[in-house]
Formats: C-alpha cells, sequence, structure tokens
C-alpha cells in the first residue's frame, strides 16, 4: 500500500513541479520576447533564419538558466501544494490513524525535491559552463557579433593593463586594444596599439595570450627580439615566432575574454572549479564577489535543503487547512529567508563580512530553526 502512496506522492510532486516551472519560463519568454521582437526579427532576417527557429534557439538555453535561478522555490512550491492536495482530502489523516508517520509519508516528497536540488547542482556545474556563450548574450545581441563595451584589467602577473576601444563576444575578439606596458617591458615603448587583438587559449607549447593583427605601436616588430620577465616570454614578436605575421604581436595572458567583457557574467556561468582556478591565477586578482560566489555554490544543495524544511513543516503541522494560508505562511518564509541571504552576500562582497562567513551565515541562522521545525514531521 505504501508503494502506491509513494508513487501517488512522486507523481503529484513532478505534475506540480513541470506545471510551475513551464507556466513560469512561459511567462518569462512571452514578455521577453514581445518586449524584443524587433532584434529577434532583425537577426533572423540577417542570419537567413526562420523567426520560430530563432526563438525556438535562444529560449531553449533560457530555460536552463531559468531552472537553475528556481529549482530551489518551485521544489518548495512543489513540495508545498502536494502535502496540502492530500491533506484537503484527509488522506494524509487516514495513513497517520493506519499508524504511518507523517515524515514516512513524506519520504517521496523529500527525496524528489532533495533530487531536484541535486540536478540543479549538476546543471550548473556541467551543462551551463559547456553552453555559457549563448548564455552570456541578450536578446538586444543575440549572436554576440555586435560590439560591447570592455571592462580593462591588470595582469598582475606581468603587470600589462589590457584595455581596448570594444568587444566582439562571438568571436572574442577586442577591437582598438591598447596595452599598457609597465616598465620592465617598456624597451620599445609603453603602449602597444592595433587594429585587433583575439583571445586564444592555451594550446600545446603556447601558453595563452592575445594575438594582436595590425600593430601600429610599436614599429618595425620584424627585427625585435621578443620581451620577457624572468625569464618568462610576456611578448613574443615575429623575430622570435614563425607563426607570427610582420604586423603581430603575442601577448602571453592569462586573464580570459570573459573577464574582460564583465566579470559578472562570466561568474555567473562559470563552474565551480574553473572558479577556483582564476581565483589561483596569479594574473588575475579577483574580488570578494568571486570568493562568496564559490562559497554559496558549495552551499546551495544545503541552503535548497534548509529552504524545504523551513516551509513544509509549516504546512504539514499547521491547524487550518486553508490552502491559502499555507500559500501565504510560505510566501513569509522564502521572502525571508532569500533576504537573509541576499543581505549577507551583499555584505560579504562590499567587504563588511568575510566571504566564507558571508556565505555560511544564513545556513547557521536558518538551519537550528528548520531542525526544530523539522522534528515535527516524526510526530
Amino acid at each position: 500500500m505504501l508503494r502506491i502512496v509513494d508513487r501517488y506522492l512522486l507523481l503529484q510532486f513532478v505534475q506540480i513541479f513541470c506545471i510551475c516551472y513551464v507556466s513560469l519560463t512561459g511567462l518569462f519568454i512571452v514578455i521577453d520576447a514581445f518586449t524584443n521582437i524587433d532584434h529577434f526579427i532583425t537577426f533572423s532576417r540577417s542570419k537567413d533564419q526562420g523567426l520560430l527557429q530563432v526563438l525556438a534557439e535562444f529560449y531553449s538555453y533560457r530555460a536552463i538558466a531559468i531552472f537553475d535561478q528556481t529549482s530551489g522555490i518551485l521544489a518548495l512550491v512543489a513540495a508545498m501544494f502536494t502535502v496540502t492536495w492530500i491533506e484537503r482530502y484527509n488522506e494524509l489523516t487516514a495513513l497517520m490513524a493506519a499508524g504511518v508517520s507523517r515524515l514516512r509519508v513524506l519520504r517521496p516528497v523529500l527525496i524528489a525535491a532533495i533530487a531536484v536540488g541535486l540536478l540543479a547542482a549538476a546543471n550548473r556545474e556541467v551543462v551551463m559552463p559547456q553552453i555559457r556563450e549563448h548564455l552570456a548574450v541578450d536578446s538586444r545581441n543575440i549572436g554576440g557579433d555586435q560590439a560591447e563595451k570592455i571592462v580593462s584589467q591588470y595582469d598582475n602577473r606581468s603587470d600589462i593593463l589590457i584595455d581596448g576601444a570594444e568587444a566582439i563576444v562571438a568571436t572574442q575578439t577586442i577591437v582598438g586594444p591598447n596595452f599598457i606596458l609597465p616598465s620592465e617591458l617598456s624597451k620599445y615603448g609603453r603602449q602597444v596599439a592595433a587594429a585587433e587583438a583575439k583571445y586564444m587559449p592555451a594550446e600545446g607549447q603556447r601558453p595563452s595570450g592575445y594575438l594582436l593583427t595590425g600593430v601600429r605601436s610599436p614599429s618595425e616588430l620584424r627585427e625585435k627580439p621578443s620581451l620577457s620577465v624572468d625569464d618568462r616570454l610576456v611578448v613574443v614578436t615575429p623575430r622570435d615566432a614563425e607563426w607570427l605575421e610582420d604586423d603581430q604581436l603575442f601577448v602571453v595572458s592569462d586573464v580570459t575574454f570573459e573577464i574582460l567583457t564583465g566579470s559578472a557574467v562570466w561568474r555567473e556561468f562559470a563552474s565551480t572549479a574553473e572558479l577556483v582556478s582564476e581565483l589561483r591565477s596569479p594574473s588575475i586578482d579577483l574580488g570578494n564577489d568571486v570568493r562568496v560566489a564559490i562559497h554559496s555554490r558549495l552551499l546551495q544543495p544545503f541552503l535548497d535543503g534548509t529552504l524545504l524544511f523551513l516551509g513544509l513543516p509549516l504546512i504539514v503541522s499547521r491547524s487550518n487547512r486553508n490552502p491559502f494560508v499555507a500559500i501565504g505562511m510560505a510566501t513569509l518564509v522564502v521572502a525571508l529567508f532569500f533576504a537573509v541571504s541576499l543581505g549577507c552576500q551583499s555584505l560579504g562582497i562590499s567587504g563588511w563580512l568575510r566571504p566564507a562567513l558571508a556565505a555560511w551565515l544564513p545556513l547557521i541562522i536558518f538551519c537550528p530553526v528548520a531542525v526544530y521545525l523539522a522534528d515535527s514531521l516524526r510526530r
């Protein structure tokens, strides 16, 4: 009998979760698509593609990002409505009268909600980093071929300031690059200016860096040797690299193109391993936002579980069986939880709290409350 109840509750949870997710995603698509329909029409005509094809491809990637952003709250909503549904028709009361505990009845719902959190973590760490070039563009720059603002960055390892007029995301190219060299590399001048610079990741014996084409300054590159710091090549000239043309330079750097075009977008769609790797890089001085993001990523499944055990006991143990009261209570809990979480993250990013403490503090505050409330599920 219990296996039948388990399948029944699990089916209810999955149905409610899918309905809420599809409804929320559909609402976002309708609002965003109609707001930016002119951009989609222009892009579809330039690429000679159908409008529906462009919309389907663009929002299929957006749907993955929406799942990452809403999985925790949707799992709570699905669990809440599943429990409210069986309570409204006294099914939970009948099972408890037969000697079955609340915790045993709700076990499939809890397992399903935890599975959603683990699926969201896998999506965040494996899927989204593979498609971040599609997620990084917005509806006003669908193909990523329009110029965007560049954020100048210092390469702390070589002390080179990497700057430029604008960036093209689709080709990872800097238009009008202007690299300022430190004094130890200023043998040919302090400024390296070119028509464009393309980021090239490390391959074989060649390190990562920027290939500058159409170099205007310094001049007469063909006869000049490469520049190095502590026996490490930093500025490679055509004289020492046969694969470079006469008007090209290669500047070695671990500052990736994603960081130059906006660290917030890069941080959102990078995996935790990539964030840790960039944090350890001597070339980049990342701020507290990345440190807070790393700790938050590691704790996110636990935060989702805490949110679940905060909201669900309030619904199960309540004396009033009005579903609207349950919705109101869950809304207050979720609002308070997210307000504290976002507030702690803001304090950590601004430096008022240490990054580790900023990520752990919501768990420290709400986990004891969730444990106390979850005790009602055993009775």
